[in-house]
C-alpha cells in the first residue's frame, strides 16, 4: 500500500521505516530536507496515486491545524487524512467536518510506542468511519505489534485520541506510584539496594510492567538518579484527561494527583509548603526551617 507521511521525527521516522520493512511504499515529508522524500506538501500529494492516504505526525494544535488546512486544498474527494499525533479529540471532530465537506475522509489514530515502536510495534487506538478505517487496515497491521493485540477501532471520529488521552492519564498515575515507592525505598536506612529491589519486582509480582522495566533500565544507568534534576513536564493529554473527568463527573483522584505532582516539581521552594509549615507551627508548635 502507498502512504504519504508528514513529520519524520522520532516517531514518524521510525514509523516510515517499519512500514517500509513490511513492504509498503512510504513517501515522507519533513521540514528538514535531509529527512524528506518530497520538497513540499504539494510535491508529496503529487507523488501519491489516487485515492491517496496521508498520515500526519506533527505536534498537536496549531501545527496540525495548519497541515490539515493545507491538505484540504491539495487533496481530492476519496482521499483520507490520518492524524496520528497527540491531538485533542475535539479537534478531530472539527477536522473531520472540514475535510468531509470536501469529500475527504478523516481518521484519528492514538499511537503509543515511543522510540521503541520500530522494534516492538505501536499500539494503535483508531477513531473514524468503518469504511475509512478498514481501508487503512494494511497500514495498521504493519505498525501494530505482532500478535492479536495492540490495535482497536475504538469508535467514531475522536475516539482514538480520546482513548490515547486516557491511556496517558493512566500512565501518569502508574509512573507517580513507581516514583513515590522509589523515593521511600531510597529514604530508609534499612534498604541498601533499591535498584535490585525494583529488579526483583520484574518477575512474579502484580506490579510488573513495561514501565517497571524502564525504571530498572534508568537505575542501571544512574543507580540513585543523581544526574537528573527533579523536574517533569506534563503533556496536554494529562490535563485533558482531568478536564474530561470534570466534564463527565467521573472521579479520577489518582490521575489528578499525579498531574498536580508534576506541577510541584517545578518549584524549588514551594509556596504551598511554606504555608503548611507555618500552619503546623501555629497549631502544633512544630518546628520550621528558616532560610539561611
Amino acid at each position: 500500500m502507498q502512504l504519504g507521511l508528514i513529520g519524520l521525527g522520532k516517531m514518524g521516522g521510525n514509523m516510515r521505516e517499519r512500514l517500509r520493512r513490511a513492504g509498503h511504499t512510504v513517501i515522507g515529508y519533513d521540514r528538514n530536507p535531509d529527512l524528506s522524500d518530497a520538497a513540499s506538501l504539494a510535491d508529496l500529494v503529487d507523488k501519491l496515486e489516487a485515492p491517496r492516504v496521508v498520515w500526519v505526525m506533527v505536534p498537536a494544535g496549531g501545527p496540525t491545524q495548519s497541515v490539515v488546512d493545507e491538505l484540504g486544498g491539495l487533496l481530492s474527494p476519496g482521499d483520507i487524512v490520518v492524524d496520528g499525533g497527540n491531538s485533542r479529540w475535539s479537534d478531530d471532530e472539527k477536522h473531520a467536518e472540514e475535510l468531509g465537506a470536501k469529500g475527504i475522509g478523516f481518521v484519528d489514530a492514538g499511537v503509543s510506542g515511543g522510540v521503541w515502536g520500530l522494534q516492538n510495534g505501536y499500539a494503535l487506538m483508531v477513531g473514524g468511519e468503518k469504511e475509512h478505517v478498514e481501508r487503512l487496515r494494511p497500514i495498521f497491521d504493519a505498525l501494530k505489534p505482532e500478535g492479536p493485540y495492540g490495535y482497536v477501532h475504538a469508535g467514531k471520529v475522536g475516539a482514538g485520541h480520546f482513548s490515547k488521552m486516557v491511556h496517558n492519564g493512566i500512565e501518569y498515575a502508574m509512573m507517580q506510584a513507581y516514583a513515590e515507592g522509589w523515593e521511600l525505598l531510597e529514604k530508609v536506612d534499612s534498604v541498601d539496594n533499591v535498584r535490585e529491589v525494583f529488579r526483583s519486582w520484574q518477575e512474579g509480582t502484580v506490579i510488573r510492567s513495561w514501565l517497571l522495566d524502564l525504571a530498572v533500565n534508568a537505575l542501571d544507568e544512574d543507580p540513585h538518579l543523581d544526574r537528573l534534576k527533579g523536574f517533569a513536564e506534563d503533556s496536554g493529554e494529562g490535563r485533558w484527561t482531568v478536564e474530561a473527568a470534570i466534564d463527565n463527573a467521573v472521579p479520577l483522584p489518582a490521575i489528578t494527583a499525579s498531574l498536580f505532582a508534576r506541577f510541584s516539581s517545578r518549584q524549588d521552594d514551594s509556596p504551598q509548603m511554606k504555608m503548611i509549615a507555618a500552619l503546623r507551627n501555629q497549631f502544633g508548635g512544630h518546628a520550621v526551617e528558616s532560610k539561611k
